[in-house]
């Protein structure tokens, strides 16, 4: 069932944004609003890359798959972000997006699909504290050659279901512990990926599926997990 598909999946359209000229106290007050983004590399077979915001580079090191920034403190607003292979400086982006970032809110853009069709997806991070005793965790499918597939908890039941390539869940709360979770293609009980998790009690997880289910001849970036702790 897709109750979250694309969850928060944002246009890459351009927003604009109007100012009245005799608004000077809500123009000063827009200057501090602020968001927070975290970007991951989850391009099985591109390069290290550079993350231009409103064209100033963002990172100080090459961003390599399957790394990410940790959160950026960002102006909120409608802003250009460019993704380059690392030295090429803002020409011939593989990525160029106009995201509208809102004031207060934590998100998470992912570099997904192979090198010829990279693409943003960009979600909501909802950093709600957990319930005493629980930890919130999500998926997202970013294994660009693999089907949609279910995460179920190892002896138990799905965790989630249906999971299309580039889709991502909406945080679930579960109780803290040890969790052993499988991967499955859709209508299979055979796991793609295995994974163990120790989750945390008020901590906030990302789970993501990534590389490739049947890696490219001279790449050896074969389908795996990758774990995001954001909080």
């Amino acid at each position: 069932m897709k109750n979250w598909k694309k969850l928060a999946l944002l246009a890459v359209l351009p927003v604009l944004s109007l100012t009245g000229c005799d608004d000077d106290d809500d123009a000063a007050d827009t200057l501090t609003d602020e968001a927070r983004v975290l970007v991951v590399h989850a391009s099985p077979n591109a390069p290290g890359v550079d993350l231009y915001v409103d064209g100033t580079k963002a990172n100080t090191s090459a961003l390599n798959y399957p790394d990410n920034t940790g959160y950026l403190t960002l102006p909120a607003g409608s802003r250009n972000i460019k993704v380059t292979a690392a030295g090429a400086g803002l020409g011939s982006p593989v990525i160029d997006a106009n995201v509208t970032l809102e004031k207060d809110r934590n998100y998470s853009v992912f570099a997904a699909g192979p090198l010829s069709g990279l693409t943003p997806v960009v979600l909501v991070d909802d950093l709600t504290a957990p319930a005493s005793g629980r930890a919130h965790v999500r998926f997202v499918h970013l294994a660009p050659d693999a089907p949609s597939v279910d995460v179920v908890v190892q002896g138990g039941n799905n965790l989630f279901s249906d999971i299309e390539f580039k889709e991502g869940t909406a945080f679930t709360p579960v109780n803290a512990g040890s969790y052993t979770l499988e991967v499955q293609p859709v209508g299979t009980d055979v796991a793609a990926v295995t994974t163990t998790l120790n989750l945390q009690a008020g901590k906030i997880y990302t789970v993501y599926a990534r590389g490739f289910l049947n890696p490219p001849s001279g790449n050896t970036n074969t389908l795996g997990a990758g774990v995001i702790m954001n909080n």
